[in-house]
Formats: C-alpha cells, structure tokens, sequence
C-alpha cells in the first residue's frame, strides 16, 4: 500500500488541502492532513478503508415527497462514501404504550442495530448546532477515527435512557421543531451538502 501510493504521488506531485479529500488520488484512499510535494515520506498516514455511514429510522418514511427526496440524497452521498438506510420497523398497538413504553421498546430495536465500535450520533433537539461549513470539518475529522458513523433518528418521543447513554455525540439541525420525519429528508441534504464542501464542489454557496 505504502509504495503504491508513494510512487503515485511521486509521479502526479499533487499538492493536497486539509479537509479535503483529493480528485487525484486513488478512491480508496482519503485525506486527513496537509500535504507538499516532498512530504510522500508521511504516506503511512493515508487511511485505505473508507468510513461507513449508516442512518437508523425509526419506522418507514410516509409521505412520498420526503421518500423521492431522501432516496436522491442517498444516492448521491453514495458516490462520496459507502451509505445505508436502515429502517426500524413500526411499533404496533403504540395506543396502549406510554410515551416511555414506546421510547424504551424503540430504544431496544435501536440498540440491536448497534456493533460496539460504531460512533453514535443521534439526531436530538438538544445536541449540538453547526453550521454547514462546521458540520462538513466534522464530519471530516469523524472520518479519520470512525469505521462504521451511525447517525440515528429517534420516533416522535425522541430516544430512551439506554440509547442516549450510548450515544457519543448528539447534534441539532435547527433551534425550530420539524416532524421527525421532515428531519429526515433535511438531514440527508446535510450529509450530501457537507461531501460536496469536503469535495470543494460548487454546491454549496456561503
């Protein structure tokens, strides 16, 4: 791996930004520092395997508008980076259940979606705010430490005691309230705009 990459760098000369990745280089390999033409003997810093992103839903996504948009989104973020959609089926005769009832048989489903190394970040009103330029360096630093970033989206009570325990990091679209599944679609152009500012692509505009 080492001398593959030494000896293309060698030939192309590529000068490389932080918090980008490279058009130049191969796909499998990603950039995670600053680079010159005469640092290739720093090349044991390339990461090979690409980070997973995962996004959990509870339950399937209703309206059709946000199902056309989300699927869009997905396959683009999929030309930056491997991406999955996983599902938690629906709760039934939720009528009977308290609020917490419902939170704590969700979080349990949550929870077996979950592998011990993953990196959790729920999608929660109280987590954190970025903006997109922030998220996208977030994003990029998660990146060179994360195998499998699974970002989850709780139902319309939110999340257990269990499943925020387990969490690493929450983090919050908006200070304003959207139906848990309008955040979906929402969070999906996020995940797209902040490839295309890694990517240095004339998408998003400041």
């Amino acid at each position: 791996m080492r001398s593959q990459a030494v000896s293309f760098l060698k030939k192309s000369r590529v000068n490389l930004c932080q918090n980008k990745i490279c058009d130049n280089l191969p796909k499998n390999f990603i950039c995670g520092n600053l680079w010159t033409k005469n640092s290739v003997d720093k090349i044991t810093l390339w990461k090979k395997e690409r980070m997973k992103t995962i996004l959990i839903l509870v339950g399937k996504t209703t309206d059709k508008h946000f199902q056309a948009g989300i699927s869009d989104y997905a396959e683009r973020i999929s030309h930056y980076m491997p991406f999955e959609i996983i599902t938690i089926p629906e709760l039934k005769n939720t009528k009977s259940l308290s609020e917490q009832q419902q939170k704590t048989m969700e979080g349990e489903l949550i929870m077996k979606q979950l592998q011990p190394s993953d990196t959790v970040v729920l999608l929660d009103e109280h987590g954190k705010e970025m903006r997109s330029m922030e998220y996208a360096s977030w994003l990029q630093r998660t990146a060179n430490n994360a195998r499998r970033l699974v970002f989850v989206i709780g139902g319309p009570y939110g999340f257990s005691p269990s499943v925020y325990e387990r969490a690493n990091d929450k983090i919050s679209l908006s200070r304003m309230t959207f139906s848990h599944q309008m955040v979906r679609l929402i969070f999906t152009e996020q995940l797209y705009r902040a490839c295309t500012i890694i990517k240095n692509e004339p998408y998003h505009h400041e």
